[in-house]
């Protein structure tokens, strides 16, 4: 088992961004492949803490021996999507009515990162 990378940023001792991972397998041979969660609050977005909260996330991951990270993002969530691409993950896969929102099944794209360990 591997640590697991939780981070937070705050602006004035109040929570603005959010990052955590977990584990995509019990199994052994992905032990370094990992789900991340990322959530930037509605003020706070645009102003490069997204940006500076995964920087620092890829590279506790990284750290921790993670080798592999992944999300999904829904199609028209195209800051989520553009912040992720900067931060070197690619779109590897879409994944059809995987999600329920409000009531309507919504398709996602699935993205990931790899190590540098891993080329």
């Amino acid at each position: 088992h591997r640590p697991i990378p939780r981070l937070v940023a705050t602006v004035a001792g109040e929570v603005v961004a959010w990052a955590a991972v977990a584990p995509v397998s019990t199994r052994p041979i992905y032990s370094g492949v990992a789900e991340i969660s990322l959530y930037v609050a509605k003020q706070a977005r645009g102003q490069g803490v997204g940006t500076a909260l995964l920087a620092e996330f890829v590279r506790e991951s990284e750290a921790a021996g993670i080798w592999t990270l992944q999300t999904s993002v829904f199609l028209e969530n195209e800051a989520s999507l553009r912040l992720l691409e900067r931060a070197g993950f690619r779109v590897v896969g879409r994944r059809e009515r995987i999600a329920q929102l409000d009531g309507r099944w919504r398709d996602t794209l699935l993205l990931e990162r790899r190590s540098e360990v891993t080329e």
